[in-house]
């Protein structure tokens, strides 16, 4: 099908949805055949981690920030994230390895349950600044390859504390605070603080804990305060002198009203009076609320038909894809580009003043992008851009199912655009 795109987006839905001058361009610029296709405004990032970065750096050396991997573990995302945070979170082998292959020089802490012998050891010998340990069996393995390799492990303990704030009432994902698979449970890290003389490769510096996700500033304050009580206390009754509390990520991204960004500086102002009568540094880790806003998914609708009296625009791609929508419940918001020419002999489907659901290829039910998006009209061969998809998307999605081509890649601004075909690891 040749087309050519109209000058405006016939809809955009939700208000707010983001989209860029530039992926406008793109995306209109991509023929059949490039779709689906992930594309990257690099310089959106840049500017996005510059806000957040100077918000951080008015706090007078007390906050750091380091940047979760696991958000998006694109190599040209993570070149230009490295640049404005303190480090970057890894939580596995294949993370660590990824990392040091495409960002050497960056800072690294080292997270996550379950760590085997080898990622232990492998994290020793790429030069790991910081080990967030999640249990006292974890800590004594750590013990026993720091000392085999000669090298002293500096330990942040990850601990589950007691919270009585009502973040499981509105977070998106408890990750603490409540029964878990993640951290030390208070008695467990109480224990360790009595054992650390018997680990003389270990060197606890911190605590660590992440208890949810999905919070607006006033929510995730609330929770930093939990943490950084507990750790005051925790470090008070064992004698150790902690150098920092790294109190997670947890920022809310909202994609049913795109245009709610989170306040940085709103949650800086609230840190930094929480950080001003500790001594130690305060370390954020934020993932998503980086670089959901700097990715769109850009597709072309193959089908569109009527079922039992609702519309559903079958599109290349889907949640094999963009499993966002899918694994968080939501609809991924959308812009539809016309696009006006038909080469067929046929009439072209079309549907106007309706709502439609907005599938993918896969032959399940569950593949679902959008549902019921009132749209003043769509047709086959019109362009759909799903925007906030630079967090905990193809990297979170089943890849193989049904085994259709992976999506390209294209990165925009610096230092220059380029197109690549996805790696199945990344």
């Amino acid at each position: 099908m040749t087309a050519t795109a109209r000058a405006e987006p016939v809809a955009v839905a939700p208000a707010g949805t983001p989209i860029t001058a530039a992926v406008t361009t793109a995306a209109r610029k991509l023929s059949a055949d490039a779709l689906p296709a992930y594309i990257y405004d690099l310089d959106h990032l840049t500017a996005h981690l510059a806000g957040i970065r100077s918000v951080i750096d008015a706090c007078g050396g007390r906050i750091e920030m380091l940047h979760a991997v696991k958000a998006n573990p694109d190599p040209r995302l993570l070149d230009v994230i490295a640049r404005h945070v303190h480090g970057l979170e890894v939580a596995s082998g294949g993370e660590l390895a990824h990392v040091r292959r495409h960002v050497p020089r960056a800072r690294l802490a080292f997270g996550g349950p379950g760590k085997t012998d080898a990622e232990l050891a492998a994290a020793l010998a790429a030069g790991v600044e910081r080990f967030h340990v999640e249990s006292r069996h974890e800590l004594y393995r750590l013990d026993t390859a720091a000392r085999a390799a000669g090298r002293l492990a500096r330990v942040l303990l990850r601990v589950n504390p007691p919270s009585s704030s009502p973040a499981g009432g509105t977070a998106a994902l408890t990750m603490g605070g409540v029964p878990s698979p993640f951290g030390m449970d208070p008695g467990e890290a109480d224990a360790v603080a009595t054992e650390l003389a018997r680990l003389p490769a270990i060197e606890v510096v911190g605590v660590h804990a992440h208890l949810a996700s999905g919070l607006d500033p006033a929510g995730c304050a609330t929770l930093a305060e939990t943490v950084l009580a507990w750790a005051t206390g925790y470090a008070g009754r064992h004698d150790l002198p902690l150098r920092e509390v790294n109190i997670g990520g947890g920022m809310t991204v909202d994609y049913r009203h795109p245009d709610r960004i989170f306040d940085w500086a709103d949650y800086a102002r609230r840190l930094t009076r929480l950080a001003a009568p500790t001594p130690f540094t305060v370390r954020i880790e934020p993932g998503r609320a980086v670089s959901a806003y700097s990715g769109w998914y850009a597709t072309r609708v193959l089908d569109l038909k009527r079922s039992h009296g609702d519309w559903f625009a079958i599109c290349a791609g889907g949640t094999h894809h963009l499993r966002t929508p899918a694994a968080k419940g939501h609809d991924q918001p959308l812009i539809v580009l016309p696009a006006d020419e038909w080469n067929r002999p046929w009439p072209r489907p079309r549907a106007t003043a309706e709502e439609i659901t907005f599938v993918g290829q896969l032959c399940t039910p569950k593949d679902v992008l959008a549902r019921t998006i009132p749209l003043p009209q769509l047709a086959v061969g019109d362009l759909v851009v799903f925007a906030m998809a630079g967090a905990y998307a193809y990297n979170i999605s089943h890849h193989d199912f049904l085994m259709h081509p992976a999506p390209r890649v294209l990165h925009l601004g610096e230092p220059q655009a380029r197109h690549t075909r996805s790696s199945p690891r990344v």
